[in-house]
């Protein structure tokens, strides 16, 4: 924001948007407060100095993050009439003291458990590309994804479990960043895996990623110099994470590495025969399935009016048992120090955030196998992040006019910075070869 720009002028077009009624609006939020926002762009704009670089910016937060006399319902039904609630979650009240203005709560898929999009009660919003078409957002932060594509805010905050901000962003075009667990408190969050839970951002860029995320992470928001890309160690896996692409994502896949590689970037090959132990691990619905029944069971949801499609993933968990549970983490942690141990020398893994582009919603709507599939493969790529504690950014990578393609950035547990800035030097190259 400029000196010569207001916070009410830029949250004043925001809201024109979210309302328009030929736009997402209705889709994308499930709750707007244009009064409150209102009252908080203009009081930034009387404050004599700056709070942060990102105060006065109109940014969307996902439903399942508590805001002081709001009820959290996680865009279900089912916990609409739950009380609201008595406190602002840690990441709404460090976004409130750095003056960030928000402006509602998005849509998001049913308890945020499928990477699809799709809510039966309140919609889905539409991809921003070919719209006419009506192509899934991703999930399960959709209307997050929807909020920064369609100008209804600057940022969206999200959470992600298994890609639930990296899978919307790549499939929009836009760039999403998932930090290290630990590095951003989940007090008064919804929780679907505390295991893996994460809280994250949805921009345009990655320097706007990197100014939210200093804030949830509560540390010094700094100028964020971009990497030297020379200097790094880059590894592309040779396994897995590059099967079954559709086409315009191997394309532009394979086009974002000739530019990165162009640039000077130093690339190699790499297998990583530890994902099949995850895929092991994760056979019998993984730690979201069994920490997901478990919250629902002890706080009696009653899931029978609940998506189908969530509700099945839901009570996968309830054939694994605290012993399994007990060994889940153990494999895990096992698996965990194999891998860092083994890649404790490169900086950055490259490969596409998802194998496939958007499909269109009615077709996922139709068809609950076909449903399953999508769902399936749009979780593969990210969800490993999730699994190994990492931090990962996905930055668009497609070419003008063509369908959203995300090229994602795995970095080591707790270089969030140091991978924020490899990935402003990516984003610089992308841009330019484009």
């Amino acid at each position: 924001m400029t000196a010569q720009t207001t916070s009410r002028t830029i949250v004043d077009a925001a809201l024109e948007r979210a309302a328009a009624p030929a736009g997402e609006g209705s889709r994308v939020f499930l709750s707007l407060d244009a009064e409150g926002a209102r009252r908080s762009a203009d009081a930034v704009d009387r404050q004599t100095s700056r709070l942060s670089p990102i105060a006065g910016l109109p940014i969307s937060i996902k439903d399942l993050l508590d805001v002081e006399g709001q009820v959290t319902t996680a865009a279900s039904p089912a916990l609409r009439n739950t009380p609201a609630a008595p406190r602002d979650s840690a990441v709404v009240s460090r976004l409130k003291h750095a003056g960030a203005v928000l402006v509602g709560r998005t849509n998001m898929t049913e308890f945020a458990f499928t990477g699809v999009g799709i809510n039966p009660h309140y919609g889905a919003p539409a991809n921003p590309f070919d719209r006419a078409a009506r192509r899934i957002p991703g999930g399960s932060s959709s209307g997050a994804a929807v909020s920064v594509t369609d100008g209804m805010c600057v940022a969206a905050i999200g959470s992600d479990t298994g890609g639930s901000v990296r899978i919307p962003a790549a499939l929009c075009g836009i760039a999403g960043f998932k930090p290290t667990q630990n590095r951003v408190p989940l007090d008064g969050v919804f929780p679907l895996s505390p295991t893996l839970d994460s809280i994250g951002v949805l921009a345009p860029t990655v320097s706007l990623c990197a100014a939210f995320d200093a804030v949830l992470a509560a540390e010094e928001s700094a100028d964020l110099p971009a990497a030297d890309l020379r200097t790094l160690c880059a590894r592309v896996p040779s396994n897995y994470f590059l099967d079954n692409l559709d086409a315009p994502v191997a394309d532009a896949f394979q086009h974002a590495l000739a530019a990165l590689a162009a640039a000077g970037l130093p690339l190699a090959d790499v297998a990583l025969p530890e994902i099949a132990d995850i895929a092991a691990v994760n056979a019998g619905g993984g730690f979201a399935a069994a920490e997901a029944y478990a919250w629902h069971r002890d706080h009696s949801t009653d899931l029978a009016a609940s998506d189908p499609r969530v509700t099945e993933r839901i009570l996968r968990g309830a054939s694994i048992s605290a012993e399994d549970l007990a060994c889940m983490h153990t494999s895990r942690r096992d698996i965990i120090k194999r891998f860092d141990a083994e890649h404790a020398l490169t900086d950055v893994i490259l490969c596409p955030t998802v194998p496939i582009v958007a499909p269109p919603i009615r077709t996922l709507e139709e068809d609950v196998d076909e449903f399953r599939r999508v769902n399936g493969l749009l979780l593969r790529n990210p969800s490993v992040v999730n699994f190994l504690d990492r931090c990962a950014l996905t930055i668009p990578c497609h070419r003008p006019g063509d369908a959203p393609v995300g090229l994602m950035l795995i970095g080591r547990h707790g270089q969030d910075r140091a991978l924020l800035a490899i990935g402003a030097a990516v984003e610089r190259v992308l841009r330019a070869g484009v």
